[in-house]
């Protein structure tokens, strides 16, 4: 009754579709392929187990399960939610939505609660999973509760949040560009004000519970904070109730501000004529690359799009301030990468994330617009119009190209890297921006529903890092036994040239994305491994070729074939 017929229609129907239950089923699958993957990292192929070795592994293991799922999943509600009302008001529908008798409420909660309804199911298949690793020892129900609640909570705030930017602004990619952006400085601010006003006080403490990852980290290591004496004394209900309450504030807020905000003024903007009848609006002249001139001189993007560049600016600074003026440590976190790295690394990340929701959004919104058929009608080339967008992502997206590296050579003044480490990285880096934008390019190409194309095509992107990390820490945990577990590593990277297979040949299959899907994984595996053991030139070498060779998979045919793969019939003139 609270979400009134949106979330009606969307428990109804998502169960009719296969797709439900095939997520479902590969999102446990993958866990217990991590959960074989970790345990054949740290034991290996001994036939003998003590109960204390098990109990430590079901500890470990436990901790990289919780973590690994508040991070998908957070990711996965502010993706769906903000993705969901972005896409209703690009196909002009969400006008019809407030034209009906809706009421405001049952406008924003139902279209949260159906945007969270396949993420709260998953998070509830995942219950009996850590209830398996309770077998193992090592972890309380009570921890398993408060894992599971915490990520609850944490779920309702990112959704809410995406919903609140969905509402409040009108382009795809200023919605994914703010969402993205404003839940990775939430957390980072919350940290730094926790860090300055002292996590053990009172002020630290509640601020503190903003951060569902330190709340998290207190779950799995209980007593590592020195606050309790008995596992039934942990209690987050602090955390819990702080994330609830502001998730339902900005429900709130949301509510009040829905018919002010939608429709958007720009619907009725016209131009505008002088007395005498006259447009007072000169035509423009067009270049001879139509595209690119309407990616680079238009605000096809929103007029408010250098608030966001704006905002990704001063995240830049606030990581360079955090880490290049901290400590200068050596030792490595998690025994895996530099302080300063870990900088770059978090800003790079970001920076391709923003390049992908930038390639993807620029034809999505063509095809939401009802101006893709036009273009497709015209004398623009499919050469011309792929390699315009290219264009146009990245002059629109250049600071979050250019800063990143920006980053590296404040790195490199301060001796944190040499000059050949420096060059190779940075050629890294852009191969990897290049890929990051293709692949949003081709997901949109591919797909039909803008949603799912922004969904498949970000959802790769993190995955994919998220995968690296994973793969990571095992090796790391594996040590000098890293021998008699590659067997183990194998069936992890198979299941990643698969999910890679499907997404890549989801409607145009090939031979050369087939192809890269079974490279790339392996490549990426050899660059980690590489890394690991302090080699630089080939994990550059590796990660140019893996990554150069599916960007240009999906390139060629793309602007050979794009009037094909958009479902156009190819006119010979």
């Amino acid at each position: 009754m609270l979400a009134g017929p949106l979330f009606s229609r969307e428990a109804l129907t998502a169960p009719r579709q296969l797709k439900s239950y095939a997520i479902r089923a590969g999102y446990l699958f993958a866990f217990f392929v991590l959960l074989y993957t970790a345990s054949q990292a740290t034991f290996g192929w001994q036939q003998y187990r003590s109960i204390g070795a098990t109990a430590k592994f079901g500890a470990y293991i436990f901790q990289i399960f919780s973590f690994v799922q508040l991070t998908l999943l957070l990711f996965a509600s502010l993706l769906f939610s903000a993705g969901n009302v972005a896409s209703e008001k690009d196909r002009r529908t969400l006008i019809l939505l407030l034209m009906t008798d809706l009421k405001d409420r049952e406008l924003v909660v139902g279209k949260l609660l159906a945007s969270l309804l396949n993420v709260f199911v998953l998070l509830c298949c995942s219950i009996p999973l850590f209830v398996f690793v309770r077998v193992l020892g090592g972890v309380s129900l009570i921890q398993i509760g408060w894992a599971i609640a915490i990520t609850a909570a944490a779920i309702y705030a990112a959704g809410s949040w995406g919903v609140f930017v969905a509402f409040w602004k009108e382009k795809t990619f200023q919605t994914l560009a703010i969402s993205l952006l404003g839940m990775v400085a939430f957390l980072a601010v919350v940290e730094m004000v926790t860090f300055a006003v002292g996590a053990n006080s009172t002020a630290g403490i509640w601020i503190g519970a903003l951060d569902p990852y330190r709340a998290l980290a207190e779950v799995v290591s209980p007593f590592s904070t020195g606050r309790i004496n008995h596992i039934s004394d942990l209690s987050l209900w602090n955390t819990f109730g702080v994330l609830v309450g502001l998730a339902v504030f900005l429900n709130v807020v949301t509510i009040f501000n829905l018919r002010r905000w939608n429709p958007s003024r720009s619907v009725f903007i016209s131009v505008k004529e002088n007395e005498a009848g006259e447009k007072t609006r000169n035509a423009r002249n067009v270049w001879n690359h139509p595209i690119i001139w309407r990616e680079i001189m238009t605000r096809a993007y929103g007029r408010k799009i250098i608030l966001i560049k704006l905002a990704y600016v001063l995240f830049a600074i606030l990581i360079g301030f955090a880490i290049l003026g901290g400590s200068d440590s050596a030792e490595l976190v998690m025994g895996m990468v530099s302080w300063h790295g870990l900088g770059f690394i978090l800003l790079g990340l970001l920076s391709l994330l923003l390049i992908n929701a930038q390639a993807v959004t620029s034809v999505t919104s063509e095809r939401d617009g009802l101006t893709l058929e036009v273009l497709l009608a015209t004398e623009i080339t499919p050469k011309e119009f792929v390699l315009g967008k290219l264009v146009g992502v990245f002059f629109n997206a250049k600071e979050a190209l250019i800063l990143p590296l920006i980053f590296l050579g404040l790195i490199y003044t301060q001796s944190g890297i040499d000059s050949a480490q420096a060059v190779y990285v940075a050629a890294g880096y852009v191969m990897l921006c290049l890929f990051s934008a293709m692949l949003g390019m081709h997901s949109a190409i591919s797909f039909d529903n803008s949603r799912t194309a922004i969904s498949n095509s970000l959802g790769t992107i993190f995955f994919l890092f998220i995968g690296i990390f994973i793969c990571m820490v095992l090796i790391v945990e594996a040590k000098s036994s890293f021998a008699l577990q590659l067997p183990s590593f194998l069936i992890f990277i198979v299941g990643g040239s698969i999910g890679l297979w499907a997404s890549l040949t989801h409607k145009n299959p090939s031979n050369a994305l087939t192809l890269a899907a079974g490279v790339l994984p392996f490549g990426t595996f050899y660059a980690i491994t590489a890394y690991l053991l302090g080699e630089s030139f080939s994990v550059c070498l590796c990660v140019c070729v893996a990554y150069g060779f599916t960007a240009m998979a999906m390139l060629i045919p793309a602007i050979s074939e794009f009037d094909m793969s958009s479902g156009q019939a190819t006119i010979e003139k």
